[in-house]
């Protein structure tokens, strides 16, 4: 049988994604392959080559960094939630209400600064 002739999806923006979240919570390659029992090769390749991650490694690293598929597998219309966003909503949901109410008036405050200026 004949193999489909489908383009393979390139993963290099996700590997990308992954590797600016890991520099971000500043977290070594070796910690994190240590903690998912990964070689550091194939974390590099996932983060430099747009290697295709397995389907498993794929949502371990989508769940502990907070990275929206959504952005890299459908347009911007479609996608739900960014990357960002979720970052954003993990930070969010670790603070108390107090800081909340902080954050919830220089957001409102953004809106309105933007809603002037236009």
């Amino acid at each position: 049988m004949a193999k489909r002739p489908v383009p393979r999806y390139d993963f290099k923006a996700f590997g990308e994604a992954i590797k600016a979240a890991r520099k971000g919570r500043k977290e070594s390659r070796k910690k994190v392959c240590d903690e998912m029992y990964i070689s550091p090769r194939y974390l590099a390749n996932i983060e430099n080559k747009g290697q295709h991650p397995s389907v498993q490694i794929f949502f371990e690293l989508m769940l502990r960094y907070d990275i929206s598929v959504d952005q890299f597998l459908f347009s911007e219309k479609e996608a739900e939630k960014s990357t960002q966003r979720r970052q954003l909503d993990t930070l969010l949901d670790s603070m108390e209400k107090k800081d909340l109410t902080i954050i919830t008036a220089t957001a409102k405050g953004i809106q309105e600064a933007k809603g002037t200026d236009d």
